[in-house]
């Protein structure tokens, strides 16, 4: 299992319109294989700062992911305009957080 957690950093002034294309990313990313869980939420309007998790079941799945072309025309659009601070980690001993 793989987590992506972290930032996504833009201009204030571009915030709304990343919003609603990333929407139309997430909805279809949630629906890929391997795709446990996936969402961005705006942390901060002001700083334009949104959080990403991501859940993957594995790197070929997460591989899969970057690599589909539908993800193409959103990476051209905003691949200069968002500064990334993602970090990937490998999860093992997955359970409740109430165990």
């Amino acid at each position: 299992m793989i987590l992506l957690m972290g930032y996504v950093n833009l201009n204030p002034s571009d915030v709304n319109e990343f919003t609603a294309d990333v929407q139309n990313v997430v909805s279809s990313t949630r629906t890929e294989t391997g795709c446990r869980f996936y969402a961005f939420t705006l942390e901060d309007a002001r700083a334009g700062r949104m959080l990403t998790v991501q859940r993957w079941e594995d790197q070929e799945s997460l591989t899969a992911h970057v690599e589909r072309h539908e993800s193409a025309p959103f990476l051209m659009k905003w691949g200069n305009r968002m500064r990334m601070d993602i970090q990937k980690y490998d999860i093992s001993n997955e359970r409740s957080f109430m165990e």
